[in-house]
């Protein structure tokens, strides 16, 4: 059931539908229309005034503070435009607020773009090193400038993971659970964490302080569908190693994904000097990418499976 709403059963899980579909057909939004562009915009306005410059007097609990608040502000503005919208629509037809939902949904998740990004850095690297690793740049903000062929495919198949967790289950799990706010608090926090929760200098700016709310806030909002995602990547068989293998990363989340990842293919995914996963694994080859892709899509499948089962079970009589 869902929290905020007063929809008919059936409207959550077809609108849900209707979102996929819509990203499958049309992609992403014009940036201008973007509401995941617009929280960024704010949180790039923010950030440059309460994340302290490098080299300035150190005021932890200051930096703390200011970004908690800005965090709070913001995630209350989205709160309350999807409230509103919600309110909106409430009082149409039930296929109306289906199709209404689905399409403000959209552009709350992204899976076309994800996979057309780690297919492309597959297609660059056929082309050389070079534009292998000037297209994993897009994708990730590590530095690729020292990355081998191996390397280039180990972050571009980790990035596929940990943003199909982000970028599609996450966003969609919260809308089953709270409808388009949930979604829509989820992918405000996501987005925090990608500009402000970083472990020292960035932009000039020192993030220690400052970011340690949104990393949280995203750390709580993440965990169970990270969880949720490493199930529907991994064969049962390897459910008993994920946990041990998740474990080796910093993140309390990002590394369930992605260890079912590597699990699954049976190959070797690193951060060089921070994280193994599956460590005895083989490097990488071509074709582990083209398998992600298809293990990424399938786990995709499942979920809209899942869905479907959902709207049967609400349309039936016996519900």
């Amino acid at each position: 059931m869902v929290v905020f709403g007063p929809f008919p059963a059936l409207v959550i899980p077809l609108a849900l539908l209707l979102a996929l579909a819509l990203d499958r057909a049309l992609g992403e939004p014009p940036a201008r229309w973007h509401p995941v562009v617009g929280m960024g915009h704010y949180l790039g306005f923010m950030g440059r005034r309460m994340a302290p410059r490098v080299g300035a007097p150190p005021w932890p609990a200051r930096a703390f503070v200011g970004g908690a608040l800005a965090w709070c502000l913001g995630a209350l503005g989205v709160l309350a435009l999807a409230l509103a919208l919600n309110r909106l629509v409430a009082g149409w037809a039930a296929w109306a607020q289906a199709l209404a939902l689905g399409a403000l949904l959209k552009p709350l998740l992204s899976w076309r773009m994800l996979r057309d990004e780690v297919a492309a850095v597959e297609g660059a690297l056929g082309e050389s090193l070079a534009a292998g690793r000037a297209r994993l740049a897009w994708l990730v903000s590590r530095d690729v400038t020292t990355l081998d062929a191996s390397q280039v495919r180990e972050s571009a198949i980790e990035s596929l993971a940990e943003n199909l967790n982000d970028s599609v289950v996450a966003p969609l799990f919260w809308f089953a659970l709270a409808g388009l706010p949930g979604a829509a608090l989820y992918r405000f926090a996501n987005t925090a964490d990608a500009m402000w929760g970083y472990r020292g200098e960035r932009q000039g700016r020192d993030w220690t302080w400052a970011g340690k709310w949104a990393a949280r806030a995203d750390d709580a909002l993440s965990w169970l569908p990270a969880r949720l995602t490493a199930l529907l990547l991994s064969p049962l068989r390897l459910w008993p190693a994920l946990a041990g293998e998740a474990a080796r990363t910093p993140s309390p989340n990002s590394g369930w994904p992605m260890a079912a990842m590597a699990l699954a293919l049976g190959v070797r995914l690193r951060k060089p000097g921070v994280y193994a996963l599956n460590a005895d694994g083989r490097g990488p080859e071509a074709a582990d990418t083209r398998r992600a892709l298809r293990r990424a899509g399938r786990a995709l499948a499942g979920l809209v499976a899942l869905a479907l089962l959902w709207a049967l079970f609400e349309w039936s009589p016996w519900a």
